[in-house]
């Protein structure tokens, strides 16, 4: 591999915490010089009874996981959890400092946040408001009596959550120079069709505490109980329909099965009973000569439901999502039935409290003007500056490993420098912010708060029809611990709230700093070039720019990827699946693979020395893997394995290494260790 450091090997029996034993040379023993002290590394972590050969993940995280139970109000537990907490304990003390001032000018971030948070706590007021807000939205759906009344609610942009399918404007994937309006798959309530189709007992158990969810959500609103059961059962029926007619998630990653861009008078002929005309006119997007219909088989059965499904069903499908949507605005009985559900969903043992979940919401309702008072507290411009520094390392060092390639031909390498190369790279917070003026936020209710905030949301995506692409949009939020690829972007983002240990620490040593944020760096680079990410060109069009033998190679590679993590299992009968997780773990490896090699070109690297007693390349690896330290309850893992493109932490640390040569050498890995793959075993595209 080009550029890349050949490292000393490192027997087994060095691997302790002390430092090197004291040598005899002409003159008495010397006193043995203390191990360099760092940090970034928690070494109270690291389990020495497992060996890092046989399992690194449980070697740098055993002893933290037997420490860390997952806290009752939580469904998993870890690195990112901990992170996140320390930033909500900043985002809640911005929070309760803005919701105390009174007096803050009307209109301004601080006056809006405040009152949305005020609001969102105010459970007596809450209590006493009962369903005050929410009746006339009832009333509406209860007078509607016929298709055509149906489908005027679906097109008013002020109906809340009205199910069925999803419409809005987005970057068209093969004119990424557009938007485009787009139609996609929805209107299920359990969120994954599989829920709704299997026939496993774990299947069954979820589907019936959703319909004891659905029956007490109906009783809460007055039906007596024979007539919310039965309500129930209809919902269940009519979603039941569209989760057999819906895509899979392993299918919905199918990029170009998922773009089918029809003439708006084609889909209109094709699906009469969404009376589109009506529903783009009301939206403000008449003007719209073509829509992208995500998956086609999906609308014909939304199309066929909508006329032959009662209306009474109807009703009761839309009263469904309306309040099951805005249960944490609701009096405690509706958030107390909500929970029951997500106990038997994620194994949740303790609701959340409240000032977190209204802190959550506030984030999701006003996260760049909350952002702003979060990043003038939380964010330093020093961390922005190293960020920038590493991401154009890592992009240098991923440069390398395309041109080292064996299996790319020239024609294909150089679309990929070219690609990578425009990479667009966003770091902590926007440059330019929303402009939240239009909406209006007031402390005398939360579910009005709740409205209001969509109805701006959906008008703020209608609006960019026909405007200009606006590159300098955020599809997260600054204090969030997490960052994205954005392929029709081509862009790289990285919220300022993971810019923070464990994955980024200004006081920690490169070797760290490279195996935590760097490996995250690196993961949405690769995410560019994973099996999705790679159909689009440096303009971020869907485009195949690869050669036949190069495509034939690279999915070669990626499929035995997929094999690989196929055989995982994080519990008895449960296995990951590799198709589903396909893109992340291509992420996982590319990303760690380029990390490693940007790292290898600082001068710590080639110093080679030592502190806590672990060299610098095994403090990189011991850097990644604890990033993915976690416990996880066993109904939240059987929930992420079915729905989550995540492989779980175990295997997003093992599974990366099982393929690095690098890291064998690092700890003095042999064959027959259970991180050494044998060679044809092993698969690293970059």
């Amino acid at each position: 591999m080009s550029s890349t450091t050949t490292m000393s090997r490192l027997a087994l029996a060095t691997l302790g915490l002390g430092g090197l034993a004291a040598t005899t040379a002409f003159g008495p023993p010397k006193k043995p010089t203390p191990p360099q002290q760092g940090v970034g590394i928690n070494l109270a972590n690291i389990d020495q009874s497992v060996a890092p050969c046989e399992d690194f993940y449980h070697y740098a995280n055993g002893n933290w996981i037997k420490s860390n139970p997952v806290p009752a109000a939580e469904t998993r537990w870890g690195a990112f959890n901990e992170l996140a907490d320390r930033n909500i304990a900043v985002e809640k003390r911005i929070l309760v400092k803005a919701a105390a001032d009174r007096a803050a000018k009307p209109g301004t971030n601080e006056q809006k946040v405040g009152d949305f948070y005020a609001a969102a706590i105010d459970s007596a007021a809450i209590e006493a408001a009962g369903l005050k807000y929410l009746q006339p939205r009832l009333t509406q759906i209860a007078g509607l009596k016929s298709l055509a009344a149906i489908q005027q609610y679906m097109a008013d942009p002020k109906s809340f959550s009205v199910g069925w399918y999803g419409m809005g404007v987005g970057q068209d994937s093969k004119n990424s120079t557009q938007y485009a309006v787009q139609l996609r798959q929805g209107g299920l309530g359990l969120g994954d069709r599989d829920y709704y189709l299997k026939e496993d007992g774990r299947s069954k158990t979820i589907r019936a505490a959703y319909k004891a969810y659905m029956t007490s959500i109906f009783q809460l609103l007055g039906d007596a109980p024979s007539l919310a059961a039965t309500n129930a059962d209809a919902v269940m029926a009519l979603e039941t329909k569209l989760a057999q007619a819906s895509r899979s998630r392993v299918d919905l990653r199918d990029r170009l099965k998922n773009y089918n861009k029809v003439p708006v008078a084609q889909a209109a002929k094709d699906y009469p009973n969404l009376n589109l005309p009506l529903r783009l006119k009301d939206a403000g997007l008449s003007s719209a000569q073509d829509v992208i219909i995500g998956q086609p088989e999906f609308m014909a059965a939304a199309n066929e439901l909508l006329a032959n499904t009662p209306i009474a069903d109807q009703q009761q499908y839309l009263r469904w999502n309306l309040v099951s949507d805005v249960t944490p605005a609701l009096p405690k009985a509706y958030g107390d039935a909500a929970f029951r559900f997500q106990q038997v969903l994620t194994g949740a043992k303790q609701q959340q409290p409240r000032w977190k979940r209204a802190l959550r919401a506030t984030d999701g309702a006003l996260g760049e003007a909350f952002g702003q008072l979060y990043v003038d507290e939380a964010f330093s411009p020093a961390a922005k500056a190293k960020a920038k520094e590493m991401v154009e390392n890592l992009r240098r060092a991923y440069g390398e490993r395309i041109m080292a390639t064996d299996w790319m031909s020239a024609d294909t390498k150089k679309e990929a420098i070219q690609k990578l190369n425009a990479f667009a790279v966003k770091i902590g917070y926007p440059d330019k912010w929303k402009d939240y003026s239009k909406l209006k936020i007031t402390r005398q209710s939360a579910l009005q708060n709740l409205f209001a905030t969509a109805e701006w949301r959906r008008e703020d995506n209608l609006q960019k029809f026909g405007k200009p692409i606006d590159r300098g949009e955020w599809g997260m939020t600054p204090p969030t611990v997490n960052a994205y690829y954005n392929s029709s972007m081509n862009e790289i983002v990285f919220p300022a709230g993971i810019l923070q240990p464990p994955f980024y620490d200004p006081k920690a040593d490169d070797a760290v700093n490279y195996g935590g944020i760097g490996a995250v760096i690196g993961h949405e680079m690769t995410h560019g070039f994973d099996d999705q990410g790679r159909r689009s060109d440096a303009k971020g069009n869907l485009r195949d720019w690869w050669t036949k033998e190069d495509n034939d190679k690279f999915n070669a590679k990626a499929d035995m990827v997929g094999k690989q993590y196929d055989a995982f299992s994080p519990l008895d009968s449960v296995h990951v699946n590799g198709k589903l997780t396909m893109g992340e773990n291509l992420a996982d490896i590319g990303g760690l693979t380029i990390a490693y090699q940007a790292f290898q070109k600082t001068a710590e690297a080639k110093a080679a020395k030592k502190i806590d007693g672990f060299t610098p390349n095994q403090r990189f690896f011991l850097g990644f893997a604890q990033i993915w330290r976690a416990n996880q309850r066993p109904e939240a893992m059987r929930q992420q394995i079915q729905t989550d493109p995540h492989s779980p932490g175990q295997y997003r640390t093992n599974g990366p290494l099982m393929n690095m040569p690098e890291f064998y050498e690092a700890f003095g890995c042999k064959d027959g260790n259970k991180m050494v793959r044998a060679t044809a075993d092993r698969s690293r595209i970059w």
